[in-house]
């Protein structure tokens, strides 16, 4: 049998257009919770930014977080919510490739991000005393930098396997952004080995990062305690909540997208909508509920604003 072989220009993302009576109600849908996570993130960020007392390797790596989940959910959504209002779905060969590298990096990134965070928790629970020589704001730097280092890393790794293959008509990726799984699916020759080294790599970065914060939270329970206080226990228990809860969704609805075999079956447009809309959304709002600081510095932030908006009203009567 001959094969429809040729260099291809570009791609046509199949997206959401296989429900289009619902697109119009998606994009309302995905649009709010698209502003409702930027506004979430950046709030963090600012907030981090403008309270000293949130100058702390807790809340820079939650910043880095925050940051990383910014361009992370920049890179596909605003793209798919003009495709779902728009019949021209074409995107280029280098754009895919862009798109998916950068899709790539940052999920790696905030895999990382995670279990530095877990790391934190682990040195400030059961090594009080070093935390403040282990954990300094420059360590904090290098470590956020190393993360963005490892998921690019692995990001140009899955990229060049892609690639590397020749890719066939008919050019549509049955997703609604550059999925790596798709795009490999139009090789022109078998491509169960890419696929399977492709899903190897992603087993390895999504479980090897969540076996990491695990075993930090079996040395964070044993401390935990052997506290005498039930105060203290409950201090060091809340300090701990948000970032396991967002480490169980985050890395729960990775798996099932990533590391779901080929022959299940399922729509893989609608497996996707977990990890690349509802978890980032989810992520900002549990550490901003639950964190009494960030509760305590957004009060006083509002208060100040109050003030200067008073301060100016009776300038502008004088």
């Amino acid at each position: 049998m001959a094969i429809n072989q040729t260099t291809l220009k570009e791609f046509i993302l199949i997206g959401f257009s296989a429900y289009p009576h619902v697109q119009t109600f998606l994009f309302g849908v995905f649009f709010c919770l698209y502003i409702l996570t930027l506004a979430g993130n950046l709030t963090i960020m600012g907030l981090t930014w403008v309270d000293r007392s949130l100058h702390t390797p807790m809340y820079l790596f939650l910043s880095a977080l925050s940051f990383s989940e910014t361009c992370y959910t920049l890179t596909i959504i605003p793209r798919m919510l003009v495709d779902l209002l728009n019949n021209d779905r074409h995107i280029s060969v280098a754009g895919c490739g862009l798109q998916m590298c950068f899709f790539l990096g940052l999920g790696g990134t905030n895999c990382i991000i995670l279990t530095l965070m877990g790391y934190d928790r682990f040195l400030a629970i059961c090594n009080p005393l070093r935390y403040p020589l282990l954990m300094t704001n420059v360590a904090c730097g290098q470590l956020v930098a190393s993360a963005w280092a490892g998921g690019f890393l692995i990001s140009f790794i899955q990229i060049a396997l892609t690639f590397r293959v020749s890719l066939c008509i008919p050019n549509l990726i049955r997703h609604f952004f550059c999925n790596i799984r798709a795009v490999v699916r139009l090789s022109c020759i078998d491509n169960s080995l890419t696929e399977l080294i492709v899903t190897l790599i992603s087993m390895v970065g999504l479980v090897g990062t969540f076996l990491l914060i695990s075993l930090t939270y079996v040395f964070i329970l044993s401390s935990v305690f052997k506290i005498p206080s039930a105060e203290g226990k409950q201090k060091a228990f809340s300090t701990c909540a948000s970032h396991l809860t967002v480490v169980i969704i985050h890395f729960g609805f990775a798996s099932i997208a990533y590391l779901k075999p080929e022959a299940s079956g399922g729509d893989d447009t609608l497996i996707a909508i977990p990890y690349t809309i509802i978890t980032p959304f989810l992520s900002p709002i549990i550490f901003s509920l639950r964190n009494n600081d960030m509760k305590k510095a957004f009060r006083k932030i509002m208060s100040k604003t109050v003030v200067l908006k008073n301060n100016f009203g009776l300038l502008l009567l004088v």
